[in-house]
């Protein structure tokens, strides 16, 4: 799957070893970081995510704040922050002086210090009071459960952390009933209709059989939330990714993309042939990626979910 604020790892601990003899990138700690910093380089998913918190996300933030003298945040799956704070600053700018209540829940604990050292070096961030919940998702809803919270939140937002949830759906449901009457629910996922939808439909059983790594795109949240009646608009982001490199063998930045892209620790070398060659081939389809001033650009598309209490 990929990332974006939220393409961090997620419950890294409670992966597995895949059933082949391939092992799953989010295993490897130091591999996949790598190959993180490397899809952050060559995709334009920040940068679409960025404009739609800039441009699209402060109309969405108009209503949250009727009649208060503070602001209840949730982020999960918060990463090492750069998203939380675009939010920030637009809540700053639509609510100048305003109080905000911050939870944070992110389960890996070199991404919340990270996100700590991001507040620390941050101007402005005074009227913030953040409180930092280092635990998985589910950790934090049994939390919030057994100690009957009453605490409403005015806006929550949960950006690529669904693909690591074993009930996406109980977990959107979860914290949407969190919501106050005014407060909005954000989720972003990748697009079905990406490269991202191919290769994991056409290859899903062949790369990862574990319990958490999952394929889960906006298309299946939405048709769940239409089944339930749930109020929500859609947005979506465009977003591509230079996957070049991987189709020249040998190439090291071409191997990490790979493995980023298949969630296999060194894909190449341990994929069997025809494996590979499906793979390789799945990825140069048209339904994957498109041939740009002869580069290859998978298509890296998102949804932005806005939903309703």
């Amino acid at each position: 799957m990929t990332v974006g604020a939220a393409r961090d790892l997620r419950e890294r601990n409670k992966i597995p070893r895949m059933a082949s003899s391939m092992n799953c990138l989010t295993a490897d700690d130091s591999r996949y970081q790598k190959a993180f910093r490397l899809f952050l380089e060559r995709s334009s998913e920040h940068q679409c995510m960025q404009e739609f918190i800039r441009n699209t996300l402060p109309q969405v933030l108009t209503s949250i704040a009727q009649g208060k003298s503070s602001i209840n945040v949730l982020g999960v799956g918060s990463g090492s922050g750069e998203m939380d704070l675009e939010i920030v600053s637009q809540l700053y700018q639509k609510y100048p002086g305003m109080t905000v209540d911050y939870e944070v829940v992110e389960p890996s604990g070199e991404m919340m210090e990270r996100y700590k050292a991001l507040v620390s070096r941050s101007p402005n961030l005074e009227k913030i009071k953040f409180t930092w919940n280092q635990m998985p998702s589910s950790e934090f809803e049994r939390h919030w459960k057994t100690r009957k919270s009453t605490k409403k939140m005015d806006f929550i937002h949960m950006i690529q952390m669904l693909y690591y949830v074993t009930d996406p759906d109980a977990t959107v449901a979860f914290f949407r009933s969190l919501l106050s009457e005014n407060g909005k629910l954000l989720i972003i996922l990748v697009s079905g209709r990406t490269g991202w939808g191919k290769l994991w439909k056409t290859h899903h059983q062949d790369l990862c059989s574990t319990e958490i790594t999952q394929y889960v795109a906006a298309g299946e949240i939405r048709s769940h939330l239409d089944a339930n009646g749930i109020r929500y608009k859609a947005h979506v982001l465009q977003s591509t990714m230079d996957i070049t490199e991987c189709f020249t063998p040998g190439d090291e930045k071409g191997e990490l993309l790979l493995d980023f892209l298949t969630e296999v620790s060194d894909f190449s070398k341990c994929a069997s042939p025809d494996l590979k060659a499906s793979v390789m081939s799945t990825l140069r389809d048209p339904g994957c990626s498109s041939v740009v001033d002869g580069r290859v650009m998978f298509n890296n598309n998102l949804e932005a979910l806005i939903l309703y209490p």
